[in-house]
């Protein structure tokens, strides 16, 4: 079972990095390079070329608006399973990362309390934990998010602290709790950066 699910898991890492190759690829293969420096003059004709290539005139505004938010929703997703991918590869399976950010992604903009959001991001990957148990070990974390930046740093690492620095399987099932929680919160906290400029250093 155990040798199955490390294959899952690889397989989707291994996929997660072939979209980000193709789409380096992608970037990097443009003959005329992109133009960083958008005030410089010569800036000016090359957007304008690019706007006479594409054109979204005979598009209905309301799909456009639609593909667009799904454009940048996809974006914001790959960027935090990366993110979390970097801190937490160690500890957590690439199925549990996945499922804990595809879940903050619905739930971002939500009118749940913070504390339900974290609950609804790790229920699936905690199928044995119930939600009201789970609610109790997300108070801390949900209470921080609304404080100062330091205390929310102080909370995540202090919850992170509670938990050992081995692999999923070894974990406890408490520890595995703690573990998913501090990931939701971090996921939550960096889609949220997509509206901010502020930089949240507890999920660097």
């Amino acid at each position: 079972m155990r040798n199955g699910t490390m294959h899952s898991d690889y397989f989707e890492h291994s996929q997660f990095q072939v979209e980000l190759d193709d789409l380096l690829e992608a970037t990097l293969s443009i003959d005329t390079p992109y133009p960083w420096n958008i005030a410089d003059p010569e800036a000016a004709s090359y957007l304008e070329k690019l706007e006479q290539g594409f054109s979204l005139d005979n598009w209905p505004e309301d799909e456009v608006a639609a593909r667009s938010q799904d454009f940048f929703a996809r974006l914001d997703g790959i960027w935090a399973q990366n993110s979390l991918s970097q801190r937490f590869a160690t500890w957590a399976p690439q199925s549990v990362l996945n499922a804990i950010v595809q879940q903050a992604q619905k739930l971002v903009a939500s009118n749940l309390s913070l504390a339900e959001q974290l609950v609804q991001c790790v229920q699936q990957s905690l199928p044995n934990w119930d939600a009201d148990d789970l609610q109790v070990l997300a108070r801390p974390l949900a209470y921080a998010m609304r404080g100062v930046e330091a205390e929310t740093t102080e909370v995540v690492e202090s919850t992170l602290k509670a938990v050992r620095p081995v692999s999923w399987e070894e974990l406890s099932e408490l520890e595995q709790a703690r573990l998913s929680l501090s990931i939701a919160r971090c996921a939550l906290a960096q889609l949220h950066q997509t509206d901010s400029a502020q930089t949240d250093e507890s999920c660097e």
